[in-house]
């Protein structure tokens, strides 16, 4: 490693450090839900969620901890985690990954995390957003459907 860089994303907690810690998931996932609740392009999405996201933005916000390196709040909290499973309670097609992904960037660029951490984020919150599409596209029993 260059002794001018910092460590790599996605090594130990440096993507966790590079949100800014506890307090920077914490602005990310508000500035989030403040998005998904103002942005015409999250209706959608946001037809999901209940009128109160008090407890989506606590889980989003333990989530991101752990799945960046830091503390890991939502194991301690809820318990594991099956991000396609835990998802499946919805219909998520390409409209709603596509809906999530939108606001995740929005909310990403409010930060003030390094253009290269931004980049890296986006990247990275892309593979469980396909993934959860994946699994549903796969699954001929979905949720409104018999």
């Amino acid at each position: 490693m260059n002794p001018d860089q910092g460590p790599a994303f996605g090594v130990g907690d440096a993507s966790f450090q590079a949100a800014g810690g506890e307090p920077g998931l914490q602005r990310l996932v508000a500035d989030f839900y403040q998005v998904m609740d103002l942005a015409p392009e999250a209706a959608g999405v946001r037809a999901m969620y209940p009128a109160d996201v008090s407890d989506a933005r606590d889980r989003l916000a333990s989530f991101l901890s752990g799945w960046l390196g830091g503390p890991k709040r939502y194991a301690e909290k809820y318990g594991g985690i099956s991000i396609p499973q835990f998802h499946t309670r919805w219909q998520v097609g390409e409209a709603e990954r596509d809906a999530w992904l939108f606001c995740m960037e929005q909310a990403i660029a409010r930060q003030p995390f390094t253009p290269e951490f931004a980049e890296y984020l986006l990247r990275q919150l892309r593979v469980p957003a396909e993934r959860i599409r994946q699994v549903q596209a796969a699954c001929p029993m979905r949720p409104g459907r018999s």
